[in-house]
């Protein structure tokens, strides 16, 4: 029987294109708990964080429900013609597949706790995506990306 690979698997196993990181001085545990939370219903602050700047989610049209692989998989659903977002969490791990595909991952630091988001691979016919000069508006439209998620994060901790 044939298994197939889990998303954090399959991205481990390719070199990060790039990364961006940020910290947040409170303790892992505390930021896991945001950064991490993933549920069946809404994506919005409390859950899924990190796609709920996303415009689908921002109005609304997004949803997550369980995935049909293993424990920690999901899909977020959105209104219209658009595949689904995989995603699966693990620890201390969140991978998520759309038009890219990348890893937030929490790690202590001196500071506080470190959050990284790499991205392992971007669909090369996405509109604005060209190597060279377009990955770098997507670098920098991450890094801003990053910076919010934290930016909601601090501000639950009060911190």
């Amino acid at each position: 029987m044939h298994t197939t690979p889990s998303l954090l698997t399959g991205l481990d196993a390719l070199p990060a294109q790039w990364e961006v990181h940020g910290t947040v001085a409170a303790p892992v545990e505390a930021v896991v708990g945001l950064l991490l939370a993933v549920a069946e219903g809404r994506v919005g602050d409390d859950n899924l964080l990190v796609l709920a700047r996303a415009s689908a989610a921002r109005q609304g049209a997004m949803t997550v429900v369980a995935g049909s692989g293993a424990a920690g998989t999901y899909r977020a659903e959105l209104a219209g013609q658009v595949e689904p977002v995989e995603i699966q969490v693990d620890g201390s791990r969140l991978a998520v597949q759309s038009w890219y595909a990348g890893v937030h991952a929490v790690t202590a630091c001196p500071e506080g706790t470190r959050v990284t988001h790499s991205v392992h691979r971007v669909l090369p016919d996405h509109p604005g995506f060209a190597p060279g000069i377009a990955d770098l508006g997507l670098r920098a439209r991450m890094a801003r990306d990053l910076h919010q998620v934290l930016g909601v994060i601090a501000d639950h901790l009060g911190c």
